[in-house]
């Protein structure tokens, strides 16, 4: 980047420095959803939700699929999720 360009997007720094601080957040939080212990971690608290009765059989069958869905498929770094990819996963 030149000097010129430099001093031209210089005002735009505070933008750009706040998508990279939220690209960097969920990348993180990816991590964390896609870690084994915590979808674990997770799903037994879904076992004792339905045994308290906190949720129906419905609710616990839908969350319960998206964790292991997620335990089956863990997270590729750098690999955002998109629509589309969503739609598929559902289709397949």
């Amino acid at each position: 980047m030149g000097i010129v360009s430099g001093l031209l997007l210089l005002p735009l720094a505070p933008v750009r420095g706040t998508a990279w601080i939220a690209d960097q957040l969920l990348q993180e939080a990816r991590r964390q959803a896609h870690d084994p212990r915590a979808v674990q971690a997770r799903l037994a608290a879904l076992n004792r939700a339905l045994d308290e009765g906190a949720i129906d059989e419905a609710a616990f069958e839908r969350e319960e699929e998206r964790l292991l869905t997620l335990l089956e498929r863990p997270a590729r770094p750098g690999r955002r999720t998109t629509t589309s990819d969503r739609a598929q996963r559902r289709h397949a």
